[in-house]
């Protein structure tokens, strides 16, 4: 007796073979995401600036991660209980490129409420959201303010244990 078979179906298969998706490749100008904004160049200094301002935190419980292609994070590696939760790390701060601005994350800002405190009107104006902080330029007052809130929010996380 022949064993039934299923029918053929009526769609031709072909399928194509799948394929993991790749990072996006780093350009000319160091920059990983490139097709964010076609003004990125001029926003490399501004990077850059924020990153050489991150670096000295980068020391003891934090570790530095990235650092090029216009991104760069400090990262607490180390267990903390936050808001009654334990975290295995713990972001103090980070910049990416954006598009049409630089993102400077600064996670101190959701554990400190005293915002006004930490941060000067200049670049409190740049905060959109929580934590982030739309930088499109850079000047010596945005850059002097971006050190003394860094300053500030690692003696606060560091009498918190956080650091």
């Amino acid at each position: 007796m022949a064993k039934a078979t299923k029918p053929a179906s009526s769609k031709a298969k072909t399928q194509q073979p799948v394929s993991k998706k790749s990072k996006p490749a780093k350009t000319e100008t160091g920059i990983k995401y490139t097709d964010k904004s076609g003004d990125q160049p001029e926003l490399i200094p501004v990077f850059n600036e924020i990153k050489k301002l991150l670096l000295p935190y980068g020391k003891g419980k934090i570790s530095v991660r990235g650092g090029t292609g216009g991104q760069m994070a400090l990262v607490s590696e180390h267990p903390v209980e936050i808001e009654g939760k334990i975290r295995n790390e713990w972001w103090f701060a980070a910049a990416l490129i954006q598009r049409g601005y630089v993102g400077f994350y600064f996670m101190p800002v959701k554990t400190d409420k005293e915002k006004k405190e930490v941060f000067k009107p200049e670049l409190l104006k740049c905060l959109k959201g929580k934590s982030c902080f739309h930088i499109k330029k850079m000047d010596v007052t945005m850059s002097k303010q971006i050190e003394e809130a860094l300053e500030k929010g690692y003696d606060a996380c560091r009498k918190k244990g956080l650091v």
